[in-house]
């Protein structure tokens, strides 16, 4: 079976193949990650919700009009990589650029799932091409199945908005690590993705170029993707050449990403916005985390205020206490 769907969007051609070929902009609407080598015969791999990787190989592109990959789902056998066939054309229309989706090879059950997928993510980019802004994707919001991977994916996707949000003028102010300022702090974080891939046995590049959302998505993609490849139950190389218990060490990654998170949005006026679910695993991982790390990564336990939030608590107990003013 297969399913159709149109778009109509009020930009240009060449603007709509952009949001539906590049990593940047499929992180504003559709992905949470997104790798992808375009040309005929590359391969894509989009975690889609936390949890969730769709993968496949490019089978045609033409710039500005259409492309055609097969579609899977990791771990799925009955969906695996390349198992079915999407084209989407983009072409001009009064108004815009319209683009069709076919979503091809599926059976009756997998054609209703996909259906209500495509119907979801394709108004999320009729609204980002309409507002410039599709907004934090609800599906992505409280993923189930945590673990420390799938935590790292969620926390992702809930500080890209900060990310994204910052300005140069942002650069030099404090943040509530007080060692660092925003642009200290965010040198920092790109450093420990990179040695945290590292611990997994991957190897993390700083883009070095582009936006900061950016450069921290693509490193984080990295990083997560090379845990995806790591056995919990086993060991892994720390610091110094010390075997560390696999999950205990994954652990510090979703925790780095989503304190912080905290820690700019704070500097620049922001709020993190991030579930109460994800928040409560969090904390369970930290638990474990934190209190070895007290003097060193993390500050003694702040008291939090009587009506701090759940993510303002975790800060807490990690040392951290709210800017104010």
């Amino acid at each position: 079976m297969s399913f159709t769907k149109t778009a109509l969007l009020p930009i240009t051609p060449d603007e709509a193949f952009a949001l539906i070929t590049q990593p940047e902009r499929l992180r504003r609407w559709q992905t949470v990650s997104a790798s992808v080598d375009l040309r005929a015969g590359g391969v894509y791999r989009w975690t889609v919700t936390p949890g969730h990787v769709a993968s496949g190989t490019f089978k045609e592109v033409v710039p500005g009009e259409r492309i055609i990959f097969g579609w899977g789902w990791d771990g799925n056998s009955d969906l695996p990589f390349d198992a079915s066939t999407v084209t989407i054309t983009v072409e001009p229309a009064e108004g815009g650029t319209r683009v069709t989706l076919v979503h091809e090879g599926l059976t009756e059950d997998q054609a209703a799932s996909h259906a209500d997928g495509w119907n979801h993510y394709l108004e999320r980019l009729e609204q980002l091409a309409a507002t410039g802004d599709a907004g934090p994707d609800e599906w992505a919001w409280s993923p189930q199945n945590l673990n420390p991977i799938v935590a790292a994916e969620a926390a992702l996707a809930a500080i890209q908005p900060v990310l994204r949000n910052l300005t140069p003028q942002d650069q030099p102010k404090p943040t509530p690590c007080t060692e660092f300022t925003c642009h200290e702090l965010a040198e920092h974080l790109m450093t420990s993705l990179v040695q945290l891939g590292a611990m997994a046995g991957g190897t993390v590049t700083n883009p070095e170029e582009g936006s900061l959302e950016n450069r921290v998505s693509v490193m984080a993609d990295e990083t997560i993707a090379a845990w995806r490849a790591v056995d919990l139950a086993g060991t892994v190389s720390g610091p110094g050449g010390n075997e560390l218990p696999a999950e205990f060490a994954a652990s510090i990654l979703p925790i780095e990403l989503l304190l912080h998170g905290w820690d700019l949005a704070q500097a620049s006026g922001q709020s993190l916005h991030v579930s109460d679910e994800v928040v409560a695993y969090m904390a369970t991982l930290a638990e474990s985390v934190v209190p070895g790390g007290r003097g060193r990564s993390f500050s003694e336990e702040a008291t939090p205020a009587q009506d701090a939030s759940p993510i303002d608590r975790l800060a807490a107990y990690a040392g951290r206490t709210p800017i104010t003013g």
